[in-house]
C-alpha cells in the first residue's frame, strides 16, 4: 500500500515490542528457569492468544491478568518448579522493560514536527503508567489509551475507533505505529494508515494486506513525514 504523509496529523504507538523490548523478559526468567527462551516465547504467544479468544467470547480481563495466566501456563508446560511469588517477580518485569534506543528521540522529533503522539495499547493503565515512567516519555506523548477503557483488545475495530475519539482526530488522519502484524491489520481495517516497525528484518505475513509503511526505527517515520 502507498503511504500518504500529507494525510497524517496524529501518530499512535503500540507499546510492547514497539517502544519497549519484551525479549528483556528472558533476563528475569533466566534467573529462575534453566532454558528461558522457549518459556518466554510460549508466554508471549499464549498471552496474545488469550486476548484474541477473550474478544471472541466476551471474556475480558485486564492484560496484566492475561499475562499472568499465560506465564503460568508456559511455566507449567516446561515444568518450571517455582513459587507464586517468584512467578509474580518475573511478571513484574513488564513494568521495567528495556526501551529501544530510538524511542525517546524519535517521538520527540515527531512531536516537535507538529504531530500529536499517543500510546494505544492492550496494556492496562497501571502497566502503561509504569512503562511511560520507565521509558521517560511522559513529557512527549499526549496520553496513553488502554484497551481497559472499553474492555476490548486489539485487533478489534472498537479500540482503534476509541483511540480516534480520544485523540479527537479523524481516523484517516492517524498513522498507527506498531511491531505487531495483527495490529497493522486492525488499524488498517478501520481506515488508519499503519507503519510496521520491523526491527528484526522479518518477512511480512502472506495473509492480509501489506503495511502502508515499513520502518526499522522511529527516525525513518519522521523522515518520511519530512521532519
Amino acid at each position: 500500500m502507498e503511504f500518504k504523509p500529507d494525510q497524517v496529523s496524529t501518530v499512535t504507538f503500540d507499546s510492547y515490542s514497539t517502544l519497549v523490548d519484551i525479549d528483556a523478559a528472558e533476563k528475569a526468567l533466566a534467573e529462575r528457569v534453566d532454558d528461558p527462551q522457549p518459556v518466554s516465547k510460549l508466554w508471549r504467544a499464549r498471552s496474545l492468544e488469550y486476548t484474541f479468544v477473550a474478544n471472541a467470547i466476551d471474556a475480558y480481563q485486564p492484560f496484566y491478568e492475561m499475562n499472568r495466566d499465560a506465564l503460568q501456563y508456559a511455566l507449567d508446560v516446561y515444568g518450571a518448579d517455582i513459587t507464586t511469588e517468584e512467578r509474580d517477580e518475573i511478571l513484574d518485569v513488564y513494568h521495567e522493560l528495556d526501551v529501544f534506543d530510538d524511542v525517546s528521540d524519535g517521538i520527540e522529533r515527531l512531536r516537535d514536527g507538529g504531530y500529536d503522539c499517543y500510546v494505544v495499547s492492550n496494556g492496562n493503565p497501571e502497566m502503561l503508567d509504569s512503562m511511560v515512567k520507565h521509558a521517560d516519555i511522559g513529557d512527549i506523548i499526549e496520553e496513553t489509551i488502554s484497551a481497559d477503557e472499553i474492555q476490548v483488545f486489539k485487533p478489534a475495530a472498537e479500540i482503534y475507533r476509541h483511540a480516534a475519539t480520544r485523540t479527537g482526530t479523524p481516523i484517516e488522519e492517524i498513522v498507527h505505529v506498531t511491531a505487531g502484524w495483527f495490529d497493522i491489520m486492525g488499524a488498517q481495517n478501520v481506515g488508519m494508515q499503519a507503519a510496521w516497525v520491523d526491527r528484526k528484518s522479518m518477512p511480512w505475513e502472506p495473509f492480509g494486506s501489506e503495511p502502508d509503511l515499513v520502518i526499522e526505527t522511529l527516525y525513518e517515520l519522521a523522515e518520511t513525514l519530512n521532519i
